[in-house]
């Protein structure tokens, strides 16, 4: 909750009084000391450093013009300058009327002239401006980030709104800035060093919104949004922002800034449109690590329709099974001859009148926003059907693995879940496997090693996928205990697209083997890649060498074949 400065002082606001002559101070003193709590400096220096001292208590500085060491015009312009400071009040008091407009430029408050009027007019004109500030404080609590000091969303887009009021037929743009991986910024270097870098950020742009004629809020814990007059040249604007600006100011290590951007904006759509519009365009590259604008079109605005169109009808589609399970087979190459170990389900979205909708439509759309979990869980108990049908059919257990993602780690009902698909099924927990992304182990590297371990000891098989395409560590990677690496395809296409540089495979292969467990190599396409990945020492392989993931009955033939 807020409370005014100078609360925690036995409910008396506290006034620092910077007045050189001793006769001076003791008048004030006996006017004031009643009602406040009273700090007392003879010259601009010892004011400069109690202000300092004080900063959080302090409701007002009555401050003489004329002092030693350091004046008041003088103590006026530094506490402007300093952001910690330059909300604190300050009525001068001078005897010269030409000092007033220069000290009302400055930031002055009021003025108390010398000599001093009666003690009402004093106390009064005291009493009205520390009410003013603490009412500005209460509206600032509300308006501004504690953090950085910039608007808040909701007081950002009232004043945006006034902002347009006012340039009705001018262009302007709506734009998202974000600072790129700066999760990893946090994790390194730690929360006190993330802030600080954030208030820097904040003071260079807010530095920078007089030359485009904006304003600018905090978004988020790594994004920023920007209105100002339209902008002819964003890379020079980015450009600028970003010079000279580091996470490591020792190091250098350079911020990697981001920029989305709806410009000219229609000023006939809600405000947040528009910047919804501006994140879509920075949504766009920001696994991108060479390019960093993007600009708002018509195919961003037909995406976002499209992606609402899948949202909307997720529900009808799970209820109508309108989700097809395919499969993919996984074959052993440590002996003479491939054979068939297991299958990954892959989900299809078989659309009434879209057709076939590919997953990398949905997938990442459904991770977003939490449908996920919903999809997984069909997967699931799908998945455990099929296995069952092809154990009371051939007679024959053809495990499958399937996709546990980031958030369905979040539901504490996990293992209950899987343990009762498997149960209902008639199947043994380890004929499930659970496949998790490197990704998401070591973005919540805490939660995933319990949740792990208390899969494993009931029985159920972890593959890590999608290895090597993240930001593990040895021996972050050696905590989490696991039942098989995947390769991710990439490495499986460079190593063979350019002069056989198999070198990534091989280090992932030592890795596997430092952990003593195998390895799965995805996207094999050609005999050769086979042939090469078995001599690496690689345990299994799927791809389209073998088959592309393929419904349910066309599966069957592959088990048929192994027989």
């Amino acid at each position: 909750m807020f409370t005014f400065k100078g609360n925690d002082l036995g409910n008396k606001r506290t006034i620092l009084i910077a007045e050189d002559e001793f006769i001076n101070r003791e008048i004030l003193k006996t006017i004031l000391a009643d009602e406040y709590q009273l700090l007392e400096a003879e010259n601009g220096k010892k004011a400069l450093s109690l202000l300092l001292e004080h900063r959080d208590d302090v409701s007002l500085v009555l401050l003489d013009l004329n002092m030693p060491e350091m004046s008041g015009l003088e103590v006026l312009k530094e506490i402007e300058d300093d952001p910690s400071l330059n909300e604190i009040p300050v009525i001068v008091m001078t005897g010269d009327k030409k000092e007033e407009v220069e000290c009302l430029d400055i930031g002055a408050s009021d003025f108390i002239s010398k000599p001093y009027p009666e003690a009402g007019i004093i106390l009064a004109r005291v009493k009205r401006v520390i009410e003013l500030y603490e009412d500005r404080k209460i509206i600032n609590y509300a308006e501004r980030d504690t953090l950085t000091k910039l608007f808040t969303k909701p007081f950002f887009y009232e004043y945006a709104i006034d902002f347009d009021a006012h340039r009705k037929d001018k262009e302007t743009d709506a734009i998202v800035i974000g600072i790129r991986s700066f999760h990893m910024i946090k994790e390194r270097f730690g929360p006190d060093f993330s802030n600080n870098l954030l208030l820097d950020f904040a003071l260079r742009l807010k530095k920078m919104m007089p030359s485009v004629n904006g304003m600018v809020c905090h978004l988020e814990e790594d994004s920023f949004i920007v209105y100002c007059a339209h902008i002819d040249d964003y890379s020079k604007f980015l450009n600028q922002l970003a010079n000279d600006f580091y996470s490591d100011k020792e190091k250098q290590t350079p911020i990697n800034l981001q920029m989305g951007v709806y410009q000219n904006v229609d000023k006939g759509v809600d405000i947040d449109v528009r910047f919804l519009r501006a994140r879509m365009a920075l949504e766009r590259i920001k696994n991108s690590a060479i390019v960093n604008i993007s600009i708002y079109d018509s195919k961003l605005k037909e995406k976002a329709l499209f992606e609402e169109q899948l949202i909307d009808e997720f529900p009808t589609a799970i209820k109508e099974k309108q989700f097809v399970v395919y499969y993919q087979p996984k074959y052993n190459i440590k002996g003479n001859k491939p054979c068939l170990s297991s299958a990954e389900a892959l989900v299809r979205w078989i659309h009434p009148k879209l057709s076939m909708i590919s997953p990398g439509n949905f997938i990442p759309l459904f991770e977003e926003n939490g449908l996920i979990q919903l999809l997984d869980l069909y997967v699931w108990q799908e998945a455990a059907r099929q296995i069952k049908e092809w154990k009371e059919k051939f007679h024959k257990v053809i495990p499958v693995s399937v996709n546990v993602s980031r958030i369905d780690l979040y539901n504490p009902q996990l293992l209950d879940v899987l343990k009762d698909i498997v149960g209902t099924n008639g199947l043994e927990n380890k004929d499930l496997l659970l496949e998790i992304t490197e990704s998401a182990c070591i973005e919540e590297a805490g939660t995933i090693v319990g949740k792990v371990e208390a899969l494993r000891k009931e029985g159920f098989k972890i593959e890590i996928d999608d290895f090597g395409t993240g930001y593990s560590s040895l021996s972050m990677i050696s905590k989490i205990p696991i039942d098989a690496l995947k390769i991710d395809m990439i490495f499986v296409r460079n190593a063979f697209a350019t002069e056989n540089d198999n070198k990534m495979i091989k280090i992932i292969l030592d890795i596997a083997s430092y952990l003593n467990v195998p390895t799965i190599a995805e996207g094999v396409e050609t005999e050769e890649q086979v042939k090469a990945l078995k001599e690496l020492g690689c345990d299994i392989v799927q791809g389209y060498y073998f088959s592309k993931p393929v419904p349910a009955l066309e599966f069957e033939r592959f088990i048929k074949d192994a027989k």
